[in-house]
């Protein structure tokens, strides 16, 4: 049933003008509408995409064949879905009601509200004090990405803390950092599940001095933890009360939910991290209980589908017209990419067809001056999701409709290009001659029938921005159901980690070990430009 499903699919991806969009628009005068959908106040527009009623017709019935309701519902039952590490995937539990989520005899769901009540216990005492007016998140990846996201979109002048993020581990970060920040008045949080990452302990243990050459061993009771390892938090310095915890059925780019999420409260206050959660919760009832053909997520995710495995096309740009979303493709790429770049299937059979895609982005307005340019004349189409937010916070309505205007002339532009005729008929109304036109027309020719997705949000606050990480959370989720990969392990990060442990000491002058006879030269080169006695 499965193969039938794909190969009907593939067929109408390969029949000529599958690629085509502007011929549905005069088809179907009602496209705008059909295939525009709501959940919540946000908006998903996917009428600029290819996909028709019939390929929407097959898409629907690829998620019936690849049971994707049944995957969702063992997913929130608790089944041990990350089969390869043999774990729950209960994300949801971390923005749910009591009682909502169990992981066999546990309940997930109050140990997600017991750690939430402790975070906002400790929120509500540290804004109490006064004392502090910074906070500074150590950590990398799900520990990082999310959190900063987040406290980019939603920080205010009048929040209660300045907030800075640590993630790379090259001392430059830390040392043009530190500049901006009193050690008195710095509360310094270090995220790390496990308390052995060793991009973040590297740079917790420059953190950790600075604060006590400042103030002494009493600097330590201005670190906390975000860790279950409590052995290692208190050999660190950790006071014991100012550790929280997430469980292993929280994935670290799932994770700015749970105790990771404890640098937005402290940063914009903890009726802000309430409402991301609520808006999280909600897409995520949406997600639970809405029909396939109405489904937010599931629909985002089978014009992937389309995209990916249908035409052929490889990567995806995130263009979000705010700002405030200046993180958001930053956050995705790693939400998508790394649970998604899989190449066997959760059987350990390789896969039969392209799975995850390249996604990158920018805030739309930089974006067209930088690389709109590959998107609108480039060889191969790269799809594209543009986020709008129809009302801003601020006062300046001529530039926020010149924003909302170059968002919505793009996604145009991308689907309509530019012919012959027009672009003649506007160069000789420049005055160009004959010759001159005949010369440049082949340049400036824009082939159209670019594909993208409109996402808009009526404002942008924690309500809708949680709402519009989970639509993009759950989307993966659908297309590890659809693709048949574990979107929840991420073995491919750990190579690259466990070979710069063998290098790292050849680096201080030891015993070299046996590599490729590029990674050994550049190693001995490294040796000769930086020598050992030359090292702080």
């Amino acid at each position: 049933m499965t193969q039938d499903a794909w190969a009907r699919l593939e067929s109408l991806a390969r029949a000529p003008g599958a690629s085509a969009i502007r011929p549905l628009f005069v088809a179907d005068p009602e496209r705008a509408r059909r295939f525009a959908f709501t959940a919540d106040g946000i908006r998903l527009d996917i009428a600029k995409t290819s996909i028709g009623p019939e390929a929407m017709e097959a898409l629907l019935a690829l998620a019936k064949a690849r049971d994707v309701a049944g995957q969702r519902r063992a997913m929130a039952e608790g089944a041990h879905i990350n089969a390869t590490e043999d774990r729950a995937v209960l994300h949801m539990a971390l923005r749910a009601p009591r009682g909502s989520f169990r992981d066999g005899a546990e309940d997930a769901s109050a140990t997600v509200h017991d750690t939430l009540d402790a975070m906002a216990a400790f929120t509500k005492r540290i804004h109490a004090e006064g004392r502090f007016t910074d906070v500074l998140n150590i950590g990398i990846g799900g520990s990082d990405l999310g959190p900063l996201m987040a406290v980019r979109a939603l920080h205010k002048p009048d929040s209660p803390m300045r907030a800075h993020f640590l993630s790379n581990a090259d001392g430059h970060a830390w040392d043009a950092l530190r500049q901006q920040l009193d050690p008195a008045r710095t509360l310094v949080l270090v995220a790390s599940k496990t308390f052995t990452t060793a991009e973040t302990m590297s740079n917790a243990h420059l953190v950790r001095d600075w604060l006590r050459n400042a103030l002494g061993e009493a600097g330590d009771a201005q670190l906390v933890a975000l860790s279950t390892n409590l052995q290692a938090t208190a050999a660190f310095g950790v006071p014991a009360g100012q550790v929280f915890g997430f469980r292993d059925w929280v994935g670290g780019r799932f994770s700015l939910w749970s105790a990771v999420g404890l640098v937005i409260a402290l940063s914009c206050g903890w009726e802000v991290f309430a409402q991301l959660l609520a808006g999280a919760r909600a897409m995520d009832e949406h997600f639970l209980t809405a029909p396939d053909e109405r489904n937010l997520p599931l629909l985002l995710a089978l014009t992937e589908v389309w995209h990916v495995n249908g035409l052929g096309l490889p990567t995806r740009a995130v263009l979000p017209y705010d700002e405030r979303l200046s993180r958001f493709a930053a956050h995705l790429q790693q939400v998508e990419m790394e649970s998604l770049g899989k190449r066997v299937t959760l059987d350990g059979a390789p896969v039969a067809r392209a799975t995850g895609p390249v996604v990158f982005g920018e805030p739309g307005t930089n974006a067209q001056h930088s690389f709109m340019q590959l998107l609108h004349q480039g060889t191969t189409p790269v799809p594209a999701d543009i986020v709008l937010i129809a009302r801003p916070d601020h006062s300046f309505a001529a530039a926020h409709r010149l924003l909302l205007a170059n968002g919505l002339a793009q996604a145009e532009a991308l689907l309509r290009g530019r012919d012959a005729e027009e672009v003649r008929a506007e160069m000789l109304a420049a005055g160009k001659s004959e010759a001159q036109v005949e010369a440049l027309l082949p340049h400036r020719l824009f082939p159209g029938d670019r594909p993208s997705t409109t996402i808009l949000l009526e404002t942008l606050t924690p309500f809708t921005l949680g709402q519009l990480v989970a639509l993009y959370e759950n989307k993966v989720f659908c297309l590890g159901a659809l693709w048949g990969v574990n979107a929840f392990d991420q073995w491919g990060v750990e190579l690259g980690k466990q070979l710069a442990s063998v290098i790292l000491p050849e680096l201080s002058g030891g015993t070299p070990k046996q590599h490729d006879g590029s990674t050994a030269a550049l190693i001995a080169e490294l040796g000769r430009l930086w020598p050992e006695g030359a090292r702080g």
